[in-house]
């Protein structure tokens, strides 16, 4: 029996894991319950699992994740926000389910820092499919991770046929039923950029052995290629329960977590190259992740800022990445990573967005 902090409860990660739990209760145990806003809703479930502890805001959740016996802290709250109790978790000696990854990237070296070999599991469905294919050889066999990714709604149109794209068609994603900056980020690439920097500081593969391949079935998560030429994918329909249910188990496997593939059924699976002219910001991310210091907080700072203003109709979709890399170029680091200097660099990130986009 492994108790479990689910953090962003009321969130799409969070009401999955909930329900992975509910269908599992000789497996798990909620020791406590936080989200953003949703007091009712957190009230609600808090009821029905007949959990104690519960918290309202990022601050009040690393609070509860110091002070709440577990085993496991599964991290689904969306944005930066996320790092305060990513932290908590690993100093409370925690194992930490991360589908937070903003909290690894934008915290980076620090968060690195902190964990314990094996202490962090990622809950991402690219990552837990990459953690999943590592454990078919050891780490100098590996040559290279190619990272999928469904395309978004966009796949195959060029940089001039996304310029009148609205919000309601960049959140129509044709794979996966995300909250409204992931699936935006999903439409940009963004989140790809995001992976493939998470993939990085995981696995400690570099940048350039990582490679992204637009896979629109979303069926195989993820691959590694090894030094003999072999390559290993994990598939599986896209279900998120599958990789929330296997970060709370890890290295264990919950029986019925995901549907398997029907082969009964004639398929077929496509890959195609990323149009990089596009879809510019895996490209950006990849230039951001070797930079590393305080360039993934600005990245993923004004990202926030400009999707924000995309959705308010104030910014066109291909402006949101080139709002992205106009902050970067801007961007003077500072030469030491703390808590501080990552606080200061994402509100010089938002302000300095906010300017350009009102300019």
């Amino acid at each position: 029996m492994r108790r479990v902090i689910v953090l962003g409860s009321t969130g799409s990660i969070g009401t999955q894991a909930l329900d992975v739990i509910r269908r599992n209760p000789d497996l798990f145990e909620i020791a406590g319950l936080t989200a953003g806003s949703r007091a009712m809703q957190l009230a609600e479930q808090a009821a029905e699992f007949g959990v104690e502890h519960t918290a309202l805001g990022a601050r009040d959740a690393a609070q509860l994740v110091r002070e709440v016996d577990a085993d496991v802290v599964l991290n689904g709250i969306t944005g930066s926000v996320g790092l305060s109790p990513t932290i908590a978790a690993l100093e409370a000696g925690r194992t930490l389910a991360l589908a937070n990854k903003e909290s690894l990237i934008v915290g980076g070296a620090l968060v690195k820092r902190l964990a314990a070999p094996g202490q962090i599991v990622p809950v991402d469905s690219e990552h837990s499919a990459i953690a999943q294919a590592l454990r078919s050889g050891s780490a100098d066999e590996v040559r290279r991770l190619v990272v999928t990714a469904s395309g978004g709604p966009f796949r195959g149109r060029s940089r001039n046929e996304l310029a009148d794209v609205t919000p309601a068609q960049a959140l129509n994603h044709p794979t996966w039923d995300m909250g409204r900056v992931v699936t935006t980020n999903s439409a940009t690439l963004v989140n790809k950029g995001l992976e493939v920097i998470e993939a990085h500081l995981l696995f400690d593969v570099p940048l350039d052995r990582i490679d992204v391949a637009v896979h629109p079935q979303s069926i195989v998560h993820s691959m590694v290629e090894f030094i003999d030429g072999s390559t290993i994918a994990q598939a599986s329909p896209p279900d998120m329960r599958l990789p929330i249910a296997l970060g709370m188990a890890w290295p264990h496997r919950v029986a019925g977590a995901g549907v398997p593939i029907d082969w009964t059924t004639a398929a077929s699976w496509t890959f195609e190259p990323l149009d990089d002219e596009a879809f510019p910001a895996v490209a950006l991310a990849k230039r951001v992740g070797a930079e590393g210091r305080t360039f993934p907080a600005v990245f993923n700072a004004a990202n926030e800022q400009a999707v924000d203003a995309f959705h308010d109709g104030r910014l066109s979709f291909p402006s949101i990445v080139e709002t992205i890399e106009r902050v970067v170029e801007l961007h003077e680091a500072p030469s030491e990573l703390t808590l501080d200097t990552l606080d200061d660099a994402e509100e010089w990130a938002r302000r300095t967005a906010d300017q350009l986009i009102g300019a």
